[in-house]
């Protein structure tokens, strides 16, 4: 097991402590490994008893915030606790789109459908609030680089923009998860926020937390975040330590 950073594991005790608490966290490369495959992203081993221990103390909730759609994201993770779970950037929050954005999506996957098709191991995703276009698994870097900025620029300008790992998101609405942490603060009444994310989209997410607050970042790159572990196995010894210091 690897151990959480001194600086970390500080922060976390004395956040601890604050009422009510919210704990965030984005599920692909945090919960559970990022694969090639999204329907295989299983969580992490003692992810599922490190939430609910989390989620049992009083005062506390855990919110699962994604670019999955909610449905999604509950039959991949199997995670079935007392969570909020807020989909698709944070449009999927208090129930699903309505008929015009699903009609929007509809367009703009017609529209990226023969993009995608023309790239060996490129893929594309129809979620509920956007369409996503998938190059982790083209063997040529040139060409999955080719096609995301070629998917970028032929996207209906309206639509939003969410770059990823490998990915490039085209959204109906203009949610990110940055709103959707802001929104469930604001829901909740929080005293203060947890959140932990690995990707470009976390960013939103962390730069919307205070100086109360805590960030942490999974892996590598640049970010707003205050804190940082290695990888996913990491991630899953924070939410350990967080359960115990709340138990």
């Amino acid at each position: 097991m690897s151990a959480v950073p001194a600086g970390l594991a500080a922060a976390l005790t004395e956040l601890a402590a604050r009422r009510p608490l919210l704990v965030a966290s984005d599920y692909d490369g945090v919960l559970a490994p990022l694969v090639d495959d999204p329907s295989a992203a299983v969580p992490s081993p003692g992810v599922d008893e490190a939430l609910a221990r989390v989620a049992a103390a009083e005062g506390v909730t855990v919110a699962l915030v994604s670019g999955r759609g909610v449905d999604d994201l509950r039959r991949v993770s199997g995670l079935a606790g007392p969570y909020r779970f807020v989909g698709s950037h944070g449009a999927e929050y208090g129930g699903p789109l309505t008929g015009e954005l699903a009609g929007r999506r509809d367009a703009a996957a017609e529209r990226m459908a023969p993009l995608v098709a023309a790239v060996p191991g490129a893929w594309l995703e129809v979620k509920p609030a956007s369409v996503a276009v998938h190059v982790r698994r083209v063997a040529d870097r040139a060409a999955a680089a080719a096609l995301l900025a070629e998917a970028g620029a032929a996207a209906d300008p309206s639509l939003t923009h969410k770059p990823g790992k490998d990915v490039l998101e085209l959204a109906v609405t203009d949610a990110d998860k940055g709103t959707a942490v802001t929104r469930l603060r604001e829901d909740l009444g929080a005293a203060a926020v947890v959140y932990l994310g690995d990707d470009v989209t976390d960013e939103d997410a962390f730069r919307r937390l205070g100086s109360a607050d805590l960030g942490v970042k999974v892996g590598d790159g640049e970010t707003a975040a205050g804190h940082r572990v290695a990888d996913p196995a990491a991630a899953v010894d924070v939410l350990r330590l967080l359960a115990d210091l709340l138990g």
